[in-house]
């Protein structure tokens, strides 16, 4: 794990629980906090003064919250000019997670689990978490194995994120049985769980890893799993998506309908 957790805000409860979210995860990495409102500001007559002092007071309130959760943390603020999705793409070049409410108020949140969400998934350079406001209970880690190379990236993403929370990993499969192709040598669904996971375990012996082989359509499946779960984590893109989508189908399904917070973890470029 690296050392910056950036955290997009504004005055929405959402905002809020992504900052006191971010907080954590923060202090769990050992990592400084940086909390970031992106100035959407609307078209004006170019005369007319720019006053930000509401924003910087969000601005202010927000960095005080995330003290408030972890007061050993080191926490910086900034206000940055642009369009939502590429002050994220931005930030998220030299951050190790990016944390986003799951709805806001404007300004920087205010499309997100619209357009927004789905862009900043597939164009983050860092893994992506979206903050549910309930707050999480004590279920597992639900992890998405699909064998992809973002899902191969998720995994390990999943596995450090437990050893850090001291949870358990569900580690889910799911297939439709009546739509896998007979007779083309594809590997067994139990298999590649299996391998999918060969190795993190011996990486993070204290982790505990439940592994299952669900029958069912993967979104379903997947949401339903995150009623129980403290985060669900998936790959930006599983496998047999088409090759110019960033973001898959599952992915996009559990940024607007999971229970949990969510994470998306993009592969190797």
């Amino acid at each position: 794990m690296g050392n910056l957790v950036v955290v997009g805000t504004d005055s929405s409860p959402s905002g809020t629980a992504a900052v006191e979210l971010a907080a954590a995860e923060a202090a769990r990495r050992r990592a400084e906090l940086r909390v970031v409102y992106a100035l959407n500001w609307p078209v004006r007559p170019m005369y007319a003064p720019l006053d930000t002092t509401p924003l910087d007071r969000v601005l202010a309130e927000a960095a005080d919250r995330a003290r408030g959760v972890a007061p050993e943390l080191t926490v910086t603020e900034a206000m940055v000019p642009g369009d939502t999705v590429s002050v994220l793409e931005a930030e998220s070049r030299g951050a190790d997670l990016l944390v986003l409410g799951a709805r806001g108020v404007g300004g920087f949140l205010g499309m997100l689990l619209g357009s927004t969400a789905a862009s900043v998934a597939a164009h983050s350079r860092c893994p992506v978490m979206v903050a549910r406001e309930e707050p999480a209970g004590p279920g597992p880690i639900v992890l998405c194995v699909d064998g992809s190379p973002a899902g191969a990236a998720a995994v390990g993403f999943a596995f450090a994120e437990a050893a850090l929370r001291g949870a358990e990993i569900a580690a889910v499969h799911a297939w439709l049985p009546d739509h896998a192709p007979a007779g083309t040598g594809v590997e067994s669904p139990e298999r590649l769980l299996s391998q999918a996971l060969a190795g993190h375990a011996e990486r993070h012996p204290d982790v505990t890893v439940r592994q299952e082989v669900a029958s069912g359509e993967v979104r379903e499946v997947l949401i339903e799993r995150s009623r129980t779960a403290q985060l669900v984590v998936a790959g930006a893109r599983g496998r047999g998506g088409f090759a110019g989508l960033l973001l898959g189908s599952v992915s996009q399904a559990l940024l607007h309908h999971a229970h949990s917070s969510v994470v998306v973890v993009r592969g190797e470029a």
